[in-house]
């Protein structure tokens, strides 16, 4: 079944009412009909299986069936804090955090970020990048859209993940898989993570001994030097299946 996400003011009277671009979607692209079984979400732990009713040119409505919590938001939030990449590599990095049960994703520009983008093209990339959010959301059946917040510098960034409970900063010149390891296996459901990830050069010592200033642990990864696309991913597999509940 397809997912769609609607406000809680959406959601009433036994009744889901989707607006905006989806509506386009549902009647032009996916040529739903009358009677069409949706999963709607509305950014919390609720599933609303719903019958589609009505189909007009600014509105859908469906009928709510039956509401679960099937529990599949991971139980720890985990903030992936992603200095810019060249190209289009940011899209798949954020496409595949969301499928792998990201909270959010935090755009950073670092000292070596190759990429330098002024305000308005840094809004205009948010928006795009918040838009593969939804769309790999709906993907991977998640309840909730994770946020891509606006582009960070690193001072911000490490004041933004002050806030949470374990912070982490792979080094590529960092030692012991086993200190890693043990880090990482000792990290508790219900606990908020960010894990920081250079850019394609890597950080600068300073910006490394900054994060250990503002809490962050340096982790390996191996002894294999990892692209900053595949680095994330590898923090948030692992995370994703120590964490991961039945």
């Amino acid at each position: 079944m397809y997912r769609f996400f609607i406000d809680k003011s959406q959601l009433a009277d036994g009744k889901a009412v989707i607006t905006g671009e989806d509506v386009r979607h549902i009647r032009q692209v996916l040529r739903m009909r009358k009677g069409e079984k949706i999963l709607i979400s509305c950014g919390d732990e609720w599933e609303y299986t719903c019958s589609i009713d009505s189909i007009e040119s600014e509105r859908v409505t469906a009928l709510v069936e039956d509401a679960a919590k099937p529990g599949k938001e991971l139980p720890s939030r985990i903030w992936l804090l992603q200095c810019l990449p060249k190209g289009d590599k940011m899209e798949t990095v954020i496409q595949k955090a969301v499928e792998l049960g990201a909270a959010g994703i935090v755009p950073v520009s670092s000292k070596r970020c190759v990429v330098k983008l002024d305000e308005r093209r840094g809004i205009q990339k948010v928006n795009r990048w918040n838009s593969i959010a939804e769309s790999a959301a709906k993907q991977s059946k998640r309840l909730v859209i994770p946020e891509v917040t606006r582009i960070m510098t690193m001072k911000e960034a490490l004041e933004f993940g002050a806030g949470l409970d374990v912070r982490l900063i792979p080094y590529e010149v960092e030692k012991g898989i086993s200190a890693t390891r043990e880090l990482l296996s000792g990290i508790t459901p219900g606990q908020s993570i960010a894990v920081l990830i250079g850019p394609e050069g890597g950080f600068e010592p300073a910006e490394v001994e900054q994060a250990r200033e503002a809490g962050f642990s340096p982790i390996t990864l191996g002894k294999r030097i990892l692209r900053t696309e595949t680095a994330g991913m590898t923090v948030l597999s692992v995370l994703m299946y120590l964490l991961e509940q039945d």
